[in-house]
Order: structure tokens, then C-alpha cells, then sequence
């Protein structure tokens, strides 16, 4: 049975939403989770009949988010360092975490380590596509914000296995993000990594912001610092459109109608622009499966992160990064 080890302490609203998410996925899935954090103050959030599926690792100290992700290493006692060590320890094959998330990767590299020839994990999110039924991967969205080209192509690398044995798409396309599909287009290290980048089958070139969203590329590359910015902007644009046709819709009874009729259809779009659906991003290019969810994240969001560190711990993920990097190596 696969075990998860859950920072129960992380999150921005407390232990209640993260504990109240772990046993949703126990209603649904088998696994064994090992919740990290202030033991009576989780088992408040426990039934009964769910007791004897849980274990707990006490932790007297949570890291708060206004800490240096660093100053985590000084701070044994803390849920995250705790939840890491269980992984690290080969107790656990994951850990999922709504808590800092600097110190979250900080000690997932530090601690568990990186898979061999992995210059630099980077992290992976989930963009709603046009083209119903996809979605694409982006990363780096933050992870690391200086980027060089090799770091580039190993996202890609990183990407291209996480489609395939995640997405489960055969043959997953890549492309670089760029300002112009040019092969010309792009800075030092975004055409560097193009040239890098074009080794592999499943590389389609420079693609530009739009096509995230059109589903007609599965993994976009970047750096960590325009991928965060990518992200941040997508989130908040997302919230003006949707504050913008509610607006709309108060103006008149006929637009109040049309919304009405349309009901269904906002609904489906948010739930597709949500990110409790898929509850964390991945931190690849680690040992071991480490999802990173946002602080503020719902119980949803932590059953589907949940959901996502099964999937990843089932996976060939890692043994198909370490080949693929070795293929590169020797083609040198």
C-alpha cells in the first residue's frame, strides 16, 4: 500500500482543511497516510471509523510562512522537516505539503535528493486548454528563477516523462515558450535550450504564450522566473474575466437570463480554471514524489494532491527521467 506522508500543519487555515482532505481520499482510495503535526489537534478532524487507517508523527513546531525557507534546516521539530525525513527514510514513497513551499523544495533537494544528472528540479502546473478534454504542462513556474539553457532541456526531459506516465500521453509534443516561433527568437538561454531541446522526437519548437492555451502543444518549457509570472498572470486574469461577466450579467434581464441559461457552461469552465482539481504541483526531478499545494488550499485540493502523489508513486516516472537524461549523456 502506497504511504503519503501529509504535512498537517502547513496550511494557511490550520490542520482542518488538509486533515478533512485526507480522509475524502481515504473514502475513495487505499493508501496510508501519515499525518505530521499536533497529533489532538488532527484527531479532532478524524471519524472514528477512520482512526485505525492513519498514523501520526508528532511535531511540536510548525514553520510559518513569513520564515526564511532556509532557516527550515535549523528546525527539526517543525511538520515539514518531519514529513520530508519520513520520505527520506524510505517510510514513505511521497509527501504532500500546503505549507512553505521554498522550504518544501529546499529540503525535498537537500534531504531526499535529486534523480541522477538532475542539474534542478522544477516545478510543474496544470493550464486549462480551449481544446476540450487537455490541458498542458508548465514548468518551470518558480522553482528556479536563473535559468541555464541545459536547465531548459531538462525541464523538457522532466516534462516529457511526467506526460507520459502521469497525462498518459504516448507521445507528448514539447515546445520552448518564446516571443516568436522563430528558431532566431528568444534569449541566450531560451535558444540555447532550443538547440538542446531539438534532440528529442517530441520537440515542436518556439511556441508563444497563446498556445498554452489552445491545446496544441502538452508540455510548455521556461524559465522559473517567466513561468511564475506566466502563472501569477493567468490566475489573475482568470478572476478579472469572471468578475467582468458577472458585472455584465446584473446589467439588464436579458443578460441575467442568457447567464441563467448558461449556467452549466460557467460551471464547467471553472471547474476546469480550478485549481482544487488537481490539488498541488509536482516537484520533478526529485528521488521521490514531493506535490507542493497552495497554502490555501480547500480539502479538495488535498484529495486531489493526494490522488496526484499515488498516481506519481505507481509510476515509472523517475526511471524514465534517468534514461533519458543517460540517452543525452551518451549522445554527447
Amino acid at each position: 500500500m502506497i504511504k503519503i506522508a501529509v504535512d498537517a500543519m502547513g496550511g494557511d487555515f490550520g490542520c482542518e482543511p488538509i486533515v478533512k482532505g485526507v480522509v475524502e481520499a481515504l473514502k475513495q482510495r487505499e493508501f496510508e497516510p501519515f499525518l505530521v503535526g499536533d497529533e489532538e489537534a488532527i484527531k479532532e478532524f478524524i471519524p472514528n471509523e477512520f482512526m485505525n487507517r492513519v498514523r501520526f508523527v508528532q511535531a511540536d513546531e510548525i514553520l510559518t510562512m513569513k520564515e526564511e525557507a532556509t532557516s527550515a534546516f535549523k528546525k527539526p521539530n517543525t511538520s515539514i522537516y518531519k514529513a520530508i525525513e519520513l520520505v527520506k527514510d524510505g517510510v514513505c514513497e511521497a509527501i504532500v505539503s500546503a505549507g512553505h513551499s521554498g522550504a518544501t523544495m529546499s529540503l525535498a533537494t537537500l534531504k531526499i535528493g535529486r534523480l541522477s544528472g538532475v542539474l534542478r528540479p522544477g516545478i510543474a502546473t496544470f493550464m486549462p486548454c480551449s481544446k476540450e478534454g487537455s490541458k498542458t504542462l508548465l514548468l518551470d513556474v518558480g522553482a528556479n528563477v536563473d535559468c541555464k539553457a541545459e536547465h531548459i532541456f531538462q525541464f523538457g526531459v522532466l516534462g516529457l516523462a511526467y506526460a507520459r506516465n502521469i497525462m498518459n500521453i504516448k507521445n507528448p509534443k514539447i515546445g520552448i515558450l518564446s516571443n516568436g516561433e522563430e528558431e532566431s527568437k528568444g534569449d541566450e538561454p531560451t535558444k540555447g535550450a532550443f538547440k538542446l531541446l531539438k534532440r528529442l522526437d517530441s520537440f515542436i519548437g518556439n511556441v508563444e504564450g497563446a498556445q498554452i492555451f489552445d491545446g496544441s502543444v502538452d508540455v510548455v518549457v521556461c524559465d522559473g522566473f517567466v513561468g511564475n509570472i506566466v502563472l501569477k498572470t493567468s490566475e489573475g486574469a482568470a478572476t478579472a474575466i469572471s468578475k467582468l461577466i458577472k458585472n455584465e450579467i446584473k446589467h439588464s434581464f436579458l443578460a441575467k437570463l442568457g447567464g441563467f441559461l448558461l449556467k452549466p457552461g460557467f460551471k464547467n469552465i471553472k471547474k476546469q480554471t480550478d485549481y482544487a482539481e488537481y490539488g498541488g504541483a509536482p516537484l520533478l526531478g526529485i528521488k521521490k514524489c514531493v506535490i507542493i499545494s497552495h497554502g490555501k488550499s480547500s480539502s479538495k485540493a488535498i484529495k486531489n494532491a493526494i490522488f496526484q502523489a499515488i498516481a506519481f508513486a505507481k509510476s515509472d516516472i523517475t526511471c524514465d527521467v534517468v534514461n533519458e537524461l543517460e540517452k543525452f549523456k551518451k549522445d554527447k
